[in-house]
């Protein structure tokens, strides 16, 4: 079992950038499939970005391709998200989750959660 631990959150303008990690402990980090996930008030959480373990495929919602850029050092056992022009709606608490296997849309399929970090986008 691997846990998870966010960090990079906070209060920017529109436009600006941010940069989420998602620190692991354990000794299989490397075997994990890790997505990113966010979750708004009163809505679902949902799917941003997923690596597989090696690093070699990636996958992004449509709200943030071309803006997003997931990646894992798995020496450091460390998955970033890299969120560029960022935008008013993008605001909402951003969760790493871990399973083993393909990368899947659906935060069901994952068994491990960090506690989440906030991400406000100002306009």
């Amino acid at each position: 079992q691997v846990q998870l631990v966010e960090s990079g959150g906070g209060l920017v303008q529109a436009g600006a950038s941010l940069r989420l990690s998602c620190a692991a402990s354990g000794r299989t980090f490397s075997t994990y499939t890790i997505a990113w996930f966010l979750q708004s008030p009163r809505k679902e959480r949902e799917f941003v970005a997923g690596i597989n373990w090696s690093g070699g495929s990636t996958y992004y919602a449509d709200s943030v391709k071309g803006r997003f850029t997931i990646s894992r050092d798995n020496a450091k056992n460390t998955v970033n998200l890299q969120m560029n022009s960022l935008k008013p709606e993008d605001t909402a608490v951003y969760y790493c989750a871990s399973r083993v296997g393909a990368v899947y849309y659906y935060p069901g399929l994952y068994d491990n959660w960090g506690q989440g970090t906030q991400v406000t986008v100002s306009s």
